[in-house]
């Protein structure tokens, strides 16, 4: 991220954005379950809210120096922080009730890359899981922010679509002015059929 970015993400403001819009308006009436991964937990606005609202919450963050920081700040609670790519992580198959990002898609260098976290986010999950995110919309001040940056928008018009092609059904995408939102579950297999 650039400098602006990172001054933005580790703001009072944007952490404020995140506990009165954005956590409220993607899990509404959602129930996590026990077993909760985060995937790109940044700066950890999100993760000071969920370690508070579920049992044991699992964060998977790329970046070095932000994984240590949110490790020795959520040492002795509720919270693991791996540092790994999220997209091939050491993480057991079927391990998570749920699995949640906000606003990271788009700092996924590459579609394809997009696509194979939502993979690996299905291979996590237990059958019938939830995987539930927000991302931000196509914007000038969106692309100036990013600046120098990485930056792959995630279109939400087709992002149901890629969701269901990962594996995923009940896809559901809802938008407003500036973000998205999504949920979609890992089917529950019959397991007389298997």
């Amino acid at each position: 991220m650039n400098l602006a970015h990172r001054w933005l993400c580790n703001s009072n403001r944007w952490r404020q954005v995140v506990g009165q819009f954005a956590l409220p308006w993607t899990l509404e009436g959602m129930d996590l379950g026990t077993e909760v991964l985060e995937i790109g937990p940044g700066y950890g606005a999100v993760t000071d809210l969920l370690m508070g609202r579920v049992p044991h919450l699992t964060c998977v963050e790329i970046h070095e120096g932000m994984a240590e920081d949110l490790r020795r700040r959520t040492a002795g609670g509720n919270v693991t922080v791996l540092c790994e790519d999220a997209t091939r992580t050491s993480l057991p198959p079927d391990e998570f009730d749920s699995a949640v990002c906000f606003t990271m898609l788009h700092h996924i260098p590459s579609p394809q890359l997009q696509d194979k976290l939502l993979r690996e986010v299905l291979r996590v999950l237990r059958p019938g899981g939830v995987f539930a995110g927000t991302d931000s919309r196509e914007g000038r001040g969106f692309r100036f922010l990013h600046w120098f940056d990485t930056l792959t928008v995630v279109d939400p018009a087709t992002f149901a679509q890629r969701l269901a092609a990962a594996g995923f059904e009940q896809a559901q995408v809802d938008v407003n002015p500036y973000a998205f939102r999504f949920r979609a579950r890992k089917p529950i297999h019959d397991a007389a059929k298997c």
